[in-house]
């Protein structure tokens, strides 16, 4: 509202004066600010208090005496000369406000003695006022500090899992509602959990125990796969979305991902691990995969509903989170896919474009949001992982550096952007939910997806968790370990936890302190198999 009376008394103003006869007439041919372009009635943000430099390209010379019709709501102008007599350069005299909105307008008329024919009308807003630089938790080691992130984090699938199921709810609050591909996650923090010492070999046996008996006789399950949701008291499946009541495929196979881990970790012949054993083995060979070509199609469907059956229409291809959905189809000894399935149905697209000057060999620009570089890779391992379309290893670390890139580029000004404060993924957003990326940036960074990449971006990523527990530990550090998102322009911290967030964080530490998970997954016979199946190396 304060802009558009502004810009009302502009025009009453200066709307109706009529430059001498004798003024060339001419336009703004190039305006910018802080040296990016800006457009006419764009609103740049996080422009420094200090630093609101024009540089303003005119068609015709410019006379810089003629200063009286600059209209701006922030003060004078020192005026200055470019580089020739076109160019204008133009700085605030007075330090701006900080979180402060400001427009800048030259109106259709006479200024630095050119008549105008048209209105250039300019919007910024400055930076929030800093926050102490401080550190606020005490320093440890970097192994220290592994050690705590992972604990906490682990406490969320174990202090805080369902009481009756043992599942992982869907986030923290949700009550009743829990997640099969979250709950995938957890499981596979249960090996962390014991070789880290969080846990015995014991409880951890007792509590997968627990779940898998749940799975086998409470859950609902349709054609062996589950819903993405399910009640953890009853097993219900709780409907994700009008149409998607019943099987989740993609959630099943994370589920499966973490199940067959636990199958390989718990490997001793005492009665409780081999129980164990044979209850993820019934669980993972009722999986009928091959139900979800949808009657024999060369591609898998993502759901089927035993009310609405395909109305959801969803096809898995790549490049996405859903690798390990292929791979696992093609494991099945009960229910297999062939290669062509996966050959013509996810075949990823590939890119093979440079970005910040890395090469991304699969998927959309940019890379997308980082999840798809964490969900299939907690168990398959990518260091030596490559098909007929890419190099997996090379595909995850070149998607990993360039969200690092370009956070650090900070090519949109999102305040609080850097080299260490980053991270784009799917997560919670002031006010909702979205898949973050550098193509869809809101401004704000969540944690898993820097923690997460820790195998692919060592060095960036113990940065990234340095800068988070030390200097924001005290509004993004809580009882499960990091708070799902933060944006530092809005000052806003998510106090919420998400199981698909804070599974990845576990999981894939470990993964680069001791590569546990993909050693454990990858030695399973069926996955061999499937992998085999499908032509890879690794």
């Amino acid at each position: 509202m304060k802009r558009f009376l502004f810009i009302t008394v502009l025009l009453l103003a200066f709307g109706c004066s009529k430059p001498a006869g004798d003024v060339p007439s001419g336009i703004l041919q190039e305006a910018q600010l802080c040296g990016s372009a800006i457009r006419h009635r764009q609103l740049v943000k996080n422009i420094p208090v200090d630093g609101a430099v024009f540089r303003l390209v005119f068609s015709k010379p410019a006379d810089l005496s003629d200063t009286k019709s600059i209209v701006f709501d922030g003060g004078d102008f020192i005026v200055s000369a470019g580089e020739d007599e076109r160019t204008v350069i133009l700085k605030p005299k007075e330090t701006l406000r900080y979180s402060h909105s400001y427009t800048l307008a030259f109106l259709a008329g006479q200024v630095f003695g050119i008549r105008l024919v048209e209105d250039y009308i300019f919007h910024f807003s400055t930076v929030p006022e800093p926050m102490d630089e401080k550190e606020v938790f005490p320093r440890i080691s970097t192994d220290e500090l592994l050690t705590k992130v992972q604990e906490h984090t682990f406490k969320y699938f174990w202090d805080y899992a369902h009481p009756v199921s043992g599942l992982a709810r869907e986030r923290f609050g949700s009550g009743e509602t829990v997640t099969t591909g979250g709950s995938g996650f957890g499981l596979m923090a249960i090996p962390v959990g014991i070789e880290r010492g969080f846990i015995t070999r014991e409880e951890g046996c007792e509590r997968a125990a627990k779940v898998v008996d749940f799975l086998s006789t409470k859950a609902d399950r349709f054609h062996g796969a589950f819903s993405h949701w399910l009640n953890g008291t009853t097993g219900k499946a709780f409907a994700f979305s009008t149409y998607d009541n019943g099987a989740d495929l993609v959630e099943t196979a994370f589920l499966m991902e973490g199940l067959l881990t636990l199958r390989a970790y718990f490997d001793k012949r005492d009665m409780a691990e081999t129980n164990l054993r044979g209850a993820i083995t019934s669980l993972w060979e009722a999986v009928e995969w091959d139900h979800f070509t949808r009657g024999g199609q060369n591609v898998l469907y993502w759901h089927w509903s035993p009310d609405y059956e395909w109305q959801m229409n969803m096809q898995i291809r790549g490049w996405n989170e859903a690798l390990i959905v292929y791979v696992l189809a093609a494991s099945s000894p009960t229910h297999r896919i062939s290669k062509e399935v996966y050959d013509r149905g996810w075949a990823p697209g590939r890119n093979g474009k440079k970005f910040y000057d890395i090469t991304l060999p699969l998927g959309q620009d940019y890379g997308g949001p980082l999840f798809f570089a964490h969900y299939s890779f907690m168990g398959l391992d990518p260091r030596k992982l490559s098909d007929a379309y890419a190099d997996y290893w090379a595909q995850n670390v070149a998607h990993a550096r360039i969200n690092h890139a370009y956070c650090a580029a900070n090519p949109k000004n999102k305040y609080g952007y850097s080299d260490r404060c980053w991270g784009l993924t799917a997560s919670d957003i002031n006010g909702g939910y979205t898949a973050s990326s550098p193509t869809n940036d809101r401004g704000t960074i969540a944690p898993t997806a820097a923690l997460a990449s820790m195998p692919y971006t060592p060095e960036e990523s113990l940065a990234a968790m340095e800068y988070f527990y030390y200097y924001l530990g005290d509004r993004l550090w809580g009882e499960y370990g990091f708070y799902d998102a933060f944006c530092l322009e809005d000052r806003w911290f998510a106090t919420s936890y998400i199981a698909i967030d804070q599974g990845p964080i576990v999981c894939m530490i470990e993964n680069y302190r001791s590569g546990l998970l993909w050693n454990a997954f990858m030695k399973d016979p069926d996955v061999r198999r499937g992998l085999d199946n499908l032509g890879f190396s690794y």
